[in-house]
């Protein structure tokens, strides 16, 4: 949770806000609770509108500092909390919510830990005195869908070992994608996979299907399909526990190792 001071429009009496999440553990296509007190301060005060959102860190591969990706806070998404209201001095002013998590939000944990690089969180804006103030950035741990843990589980079983995770902008083609970013989820490979460096997970979902994007041997910033080191297919949310993801998975990567002299 985070504090930040608000001044009236003339300079005196401030009012602070602060926003308590009721349970900080979701998943895509939950709802994070929580509710945004406002203390009134030494005067009223006219609040001209409230909302929260959700805000991670996403990395751009086009735009480079000292040879290094910039990353940039990207809202995906944003909610309304009602209309204009006074606060009275020294009175407090709690609003309750309910924030939609998108399908398509990156996860931010696996295996009950936090997946290092991802920064997730509830942002609360307060419109006042023609002025717009943004609150500190309220984590958020987001798990892992079942059908998405299931993929990740077949990984695990395989000897495949998290790397890292980030979240590139951009688009790719020929998924229902409609976030401007997605994240991709890295494992080293296991020895038995010899030749075989890493490979990259993609899950981008609605509230159906997922689209799952492999890709192995990556070339930095490029998924191109006509290549054999690229795999896109589509896994229903509901019906996903008959397929043995861990010998799908490796029968993929026998095949293309086996063309290429790897395995």
């Amino acid at each position: 949770m985070g504090f930040k001071k608000l001044l009236a429009s003339m300079g005196a009496g401030g009012a602070s806000v602060e926003t308590v999440l009721t349970e900080a553990n979701v998943v895509p296509g939950g709802v994070v609770q929580g509710e945004v007190r406002i203390q009134g301060g030494s005067v009223p005060q006219q609040i001209e509108g409230l909302s929260v959102g959700l805000q991670s860190r996403v990395e751009r591969e086009d735009v480079q500092v000292n040879g290094q990706d910039v990353k940039q806070n990207v809202e995906f998404h944003r909610k309304q909390l009602g209309g204009a209201f006074e606060v009275q001095a020294g009175a407090v002013h709690a609003v309750p919510f309910g924030l939609e998590i998108p399908w398509e939000t990156p996860i931010t944990m696996f295996m009950g830990r936090h997946l290092t690089g991802m920064e997730m969180g509830v942002t609360t804006e307060l419109q006042i005195a023609r002025a717009v103030d943004s609150g500190d950035l309220d984590p958020i741990n987001v798990h892992p869908l079942p059908a998405q843990q299931a993929i990740l589980d077949a990984f695990g079983s395989l000897g495949f070992g998290f790397k890292s995770a980030d979240l590139e902008r951009g688009h790719i083609r020929g998924t229902r994608q409609r976030l401007p970013f997605y994240q991709e989820i890295e494992f080293f490979a296991p020895p038995q996979y010899r030749g075989l460096n890493q490979v990259e997970l993609t899950f981008i979902a609605d509230g159906h299907e997922m689209d799952v994007v492999l890709e192995m041997d990556k070339k930095p910033g490029l998924f191109t399909e006509g290549t054999d080191s690229y795999r896109s297919f589509t896994v229903n949310l509901q019906n996903f526990q008959g397929t043995d993801w861990a010998a799908y998975l490796n029968q993929w990567l026998a095949e293309v190792g086996g063309r290429r002299n790897w395995f």
